[in-house]
């Protein structure tokens, strides 16, 4: 059975948030987080699937994205807001519990709600980020993955970010996406998309807030303890951003995990082996 996507504005945490919802209104709610620099557009691949299988899927564009609000000054961007944003919408949705995707900077939420917020959370799958313990300790003492990390200092600056983004005609985020993925993962329509997305008004300001909040609070990011939920780490080995071993150590750091490398795929997996990650996804939420 097909079902349509829905297109709903939905109120948490003091803003209101764009999500995509998908499947049948009685189904499990699964919760799809999108990272930098995409929007809900990005589980495109993954929505109808996981809505064929029963589950009631909610894609929300994360605060300072695409369509949903864009709150000023960077403390609104730290992580306990994100994370509180993310509850708000299983109180709306109806549930107490759920079960989390995230890739990018949503599984560094989805992480954040694993360690704080246990009890509402079924199950976490984590694409391509590492527990965030880890990646502070190898930001600091892993010269290969700063050298990776490099454009999150860049990020620091005030608003010249944002100016040389627009001025080159969004190249760093046609090239965060085409130059960091396999060939013909990312059409020119797909690109149209993206850029429509970008440059709504605040967006940009918005979405580099997120590296400036946890710049700014590594301390809060770095104490996020050990994860006692079922976590399903799914890692492409040719990320390049994120080294490889990072999702081992990672998975050090959870009570119950199980972690599958994709040898060809980048830090844009679900895009570029969907029937793979899907399948791995189902068996994971359906165990």
């Amino acid at each position: 059975m097909d079902f349509e996507l829905e297109h709903h504005y939905v109120a948490t945490n003091g803003i209101t948030l764009h999500v995509v919802e998908c499947g049948p209104a009685d189904g499990p709610l699964v919760v799809l987080l999108h990272g930098f620099p995409e929007f809900w557009y990005g589980w495109r691949q993954q929505i109808p699937a996981l809505a064929a299988a029963g589950y009631r899927v909610w894609v929300p564009d994360q605060r300072g994205y695409n369509l949903s609000d864009k709150p000023r000054g960077v403390a609104a961007y730290r992580i306990n807001q994100l994370g509180a944003d993310i509850l708000g919408l299983l109180d709306a949705a109806g549930h107490t519990t759920a079960a989390v995707v995230g890739h990018d900077w949503g599984a560094a939420v989805a992480w954040w709600l694993a360690a704080n917020h246990p009890e509402r959370l079924k199950q976490v799958a984590i694409l391509n980020v590492p527990h965030p313990a880890v990646l502070g300790r190898a930001l600091r003492r892993a010269p290969r993955q700063l050298l990776k990390s490099w454009y999150i200092f860049f990020f620091q600056l005030p608003w010249l970010p944002e100016k040389m983004i627009r001025r080159r005609q969004y190249r760093f985020g046609r090239g965060a996406l085409r130059g960091t993925s396999r060939p013909g993962t990312f059409s020119s329509d797909d690109l149209r998309e993206y850029i429509n997305a970008w440059s709504r008004p605040g967006a940009l300001t918005g979405m580099i807030n997120w590296y400036r909040a946890a710049f700014r609070s590594p301390r809060r990011a770095g104490s996020t303890g050990r994860i006692t939920v079922p976590v399903r780490l799914l890692w492409g080995k040719q990320d390049g951003f994120l080294e490889p071993v990072l999702a081992e150590l990672s998975a050090k750091m959870c009570d119950n995990a199980e972690l599958t490398y994709f040898d060809k795929a980048t830090h844009w997996l679900h895009h570029e082996e969907p029937e793979a990650v899907n399948k791995l996804l189902l068996e994971f939420l359906n165990s």
